[in-house]
């Protein structure tokens, strides 16, 4: 069985509760028996947790994650059916539902567990607690690049295998032949001795009736005919005819509609309300107020603040009416707050470095720093963001007699009904969410605020309500990615050699290594210092690597510059033993053309940013364009050690680039008399069509653990694009974003400023 570590046994003890009976008791086994009844008896035969086989040979993927635009049922599909040798053709996907044995434990188990190798006899004890954990924590969680590496390679993949066993087995008893001399193929059981050939149809009762394995043997990555080839992704026929269904299509017999509106400075109450104009609007049905509630969840605990909701008979009556309410909020002593004094705060906080934390210590920085021939220092900062999903939060619910049915899209299925229940005060099995394709999560999603106003706006009307966000709502009262300003220092000898590098910066959050960078630098101080705002935080695409990716590779660049040397060159000398990171970086500057010289006015920039297992490098190119900058070109190179959907990896790599760009050249949420200052797309802009440049992306192989692809696009996109306009116009961009700035001048007469 190969040696179990002491770690492994160690993690295994405290998962299972210890015992080596406890460890037996908490193993998976068969679940197929109890989810059959749950999961109703139409469209087959359920054959595994994760698979469904119907009467005309159509395989069914059920996919424990939600598709927000991003593939992610295709993928999961793609690495069922390369196990089960399934016919593609015949394959199709859904989402599982909000029950407990569909929540996502294996990104528990990647999270709690990394780079444990556990022994085959230890993996169903494991994989059980972790189910039992992910259970007892709602956790069916879509984010954090998480689901192809973690349900993809730790369920999907080891479903499809031990569905193909058993089908083997079961066709090797049917036919009364040795299992060894038992293939598959296409959706077929074959016994090529007696020329016998049989639908996985055939056997699905039987199969039913089995013990999965947890430790099916897997197919040869060099067998593989469907991972890494490209297939069609399946949610895009019907997004192409209309026929997809999100939560704003529900339509329910004697539903309303409801708008709402909630304390400007985040935490107000509400201290007095005339609603006597609203009320007076055409097709107004009520106003209510709603409670505040507080739940728990993946992301720490959330406050569902006060609000005060129209309800109405249309959605624009309802909008229309909300505008009319003269509502007084209560003071929360944040009101004198604005971007300038946050900060101030910000600037405070690092110089005073009062309770420290670190990151990374290695070799000696405060000598090298003492004797340094030359020391560069720079500060740099970001400011909160929103995230703008296209698709506006909205969540339709219906509550009677003590139960309450919920259609929704978002992030945590699982999550969502544990946090209705709570807030209403009922029993989760009494919650049943429906949940749909999302336009747009990218975190947002994952807060259960507006699936909790709808329901207790449902309980107070009695009717079906449809709750819809204006798009005002939604910019004012998102959990914003958090402003962070961060201090660095490099030092370099009389050969220009970097000898230290200090970074210092504001609030910690995840991941904890977004900080930390690849290159090799002998002596290293990175930490942060606590300073709290009011804003509330959400995680957001790429979440930590946002910032950092921008403060590390801004600054690694004006180390190049400092030294003397190439930004591309500068890199991959200190990156020359790191094989991996240096072949994404040498084929982002080949396919760029690194070395080919571009006229004035043109520059261009390099990153490399490693984040969610995948390692990415880019170049920009801009120009300088009436007194603006126009982003010409991205060439863009990822590493995600395998790519199961390539042209998926493709499509969120551009995806996390627009995103990231967006972010760059105008995302700026600011903050005055407490509150958020812009309101919707004319104050918070989007890269357009016109703006967007033209992408060119490459994918590279290397057989390294499989990494993520919704979020690695992002983090690189900011600092190459302002290592480019340094290289342009010589004016050093430390503060994002670029809409701030005026480049209608000679590049000769641009300063080294932020």
């Amino acid at each position: 069985m190969g040696k179990l570590s002491r770690r492994a046994f160690i993690a295994t003890g405290l998962v299972a509760g210890g015992g080596l009976v406890v460890g037996i008791a908490v193993r998976p086994g068969n679940q197929v028996k109890d989810l059959a009844a749950k999961m109703g008896s139409e469209g087959g035969q359920l054959v595994h947790s994760y698979v469904r086989i119907d009467t005309d040979n159509t395989v069914t993927a059920i996919i424990p994650h939600a598709e927000m635009g991003q593939g992610v049922q295709t993928a999961l599909g793609q690495m069922l059916a390369e196990e089960l040798d399934a016919d593609w053709d015949l394959l199709r996907t859904e989402e599982a539902p909000a029950i407990g044995e569909y929540a996502t434990y294996s990104a528990g188990r990647r999270y709690l567990f990394a780079n444990i190798d556990f022994p085959n006899i230890a993996i169903p004890t494991v994989d059980g607690a972790m189910m039992k954990v992910a259970d007892s924590l709602n956790l069916q969680i879509t984010g954090g690049s998480m689901s192809v590496r973690t349900s993809g390679v730790m369920a999907m993949r080891i479903a499809g295998a031990a569905t193909r066993e058993m089908l083997q087995r079961a066709a090797a008893e049917a036919w009364s032949v040795p299992l060894d001399e038992v293939s598959t193929e296409l959706g077929h059981v074959i016994h090529a001795p007696s020329n016998r050939r049989e639908p996985y149809a055939s056997f699905a009762a039987e199969v039913a009736a089995m013990k999965p394995s947890q430790t099916p043997r897997f197919k040869d990555p060099a067998d593989y005919k469907i991972v890494g080839t490209h297939k069609p992704r399946v949610d895009i026929p019907a997004k192409v005819d209309g026929s997809l269904k999100f939560s704003l299509d529900v339509r329910l017999p004697d539903m309303v509609y409801a708008s709402v509106v909630r304390s400007p400075v985040p935490g107000g109450s509400l201290v007095n309300l005339d609603d006597s104009a609203a009320r007076a609007v055409s097709g107004v049905l009520d106003v209510v107020v709603i409670p505040p509630s507080t739940v728990g969840g993946m992301l720490g605990d959330t406050v569902s603040s006060e609000a005060v909701a129209v309800v109405a008979d249309s959605y624009w009556s309802a909008n229309r009416a909300i505008q009319e309410l003269e509502i007084q909020w209560s003071e929360v002593g944040q009101e004198a707050v604005s971007s300038e004094a946050i900060y101030a705060q910000f600037d405070r906080d690092i110089s005073a470095a009062t309770e420290r934390q670190t990151d990374r210590v290695q070799g000696e920085a405060a000598d090298a720093f003492a004797s340094a021939a030359r020391v560069i220092e720079a500060d740099y900062q970001v400011p909160f963001l929103a995230h703008t999903c296209m698709e506006p939060l909205n969540a339709t619910a219906h509550v009677a007699d003590g139960k309450a049915e919920i259609w929704i899209g978002c992030q945590n299925p699982l999550g969502f009904r544990r946090d209705v229940a709570t807030s209403l005060g009922i029993d989760p099995e009494n919650v049943t969410l429906h949940n749909h394709a999302m336009g747009g999560g990218f975190g947002r999603k994952a807060r259960p605020d507006y699936a909790l106003q709808a329901a207790h706006l449902a309980r107070a009307v009695g009717r079906p309500v449809q709750l819809i966000w204006s798009r005002e709502e939604d910019v004012r009262q998102d959990f914003y990615r958090p402003a962070v300003k961060s201090r660095f220092r490099a030092a370099f000898d009389e050969q220009n050699n970097l000898l230290a590098w200090e970074n210092t910066y504001t609030n910690k959050n995840e991941p904890i290594e977004a900080p930390l960078i690849p290159y090799a630098i002998e002596a290293q101080d990175i930490g942060y210092v606590s300073s709290p705002v009011h804003i509330p935080f959400g995680a957001w695409r790429s979440v930590d690597h946002s910032q950092h990716g921008f403060f590390t590779e801004s600054f690694i660049d004006e180390a190049a510059v400092a030294a003397g040397k190439d930004s591309f060159e500068f890199r991959a000398e200190l990156l020359k033993d790191s094989p991996r990171h240096l072949a994404v970086l040498q084929r982002a500057a080949e396919e760029a053309d690194w070395n080919r010289s571009l006229p004035t006015g043109r520059g261009r920039g390099i990153s490399l940013q490693e984040s969610f297992g995948s390692l990415v490098a880019q170049v920009v190119e801009v120009s300088v364009v009436d007194g603006g900058i126009k982003v010409d070109r991205v060439v863009a190179v990822i590493d995600p050690g395998l790519a199961v959907a390539p042209d998926g990896i493709k499509a969120q790599l551009e995806s996390g680039i627009i995103y990231g760009l967006t972010a760059a050249l105008h995302g700026e949420i600011t903050i005055a008399n407490g509150a958020v200052a812009q309101s919707n797309f004319h104050d918070y802009q989007a890269v357009r069509m016109n703006e967007a440049p033209l992408i060119e992306t490459h994918v590279i192989n290397s057989g390294h653990d499989i990494g993520g692809a919704g979020e690695p696009g992002t983090p690189g996109i900011a600092p190459a694009l302002a290592n480019a306009v340094y290289d342009a116009t010589g004016i050093r961009i430390r503060a994002l974003p670029l809409k701030n700035f005026n480049f209608d001048f000679q590049a000769e007469e641009a300063g080294n400023v932020a």
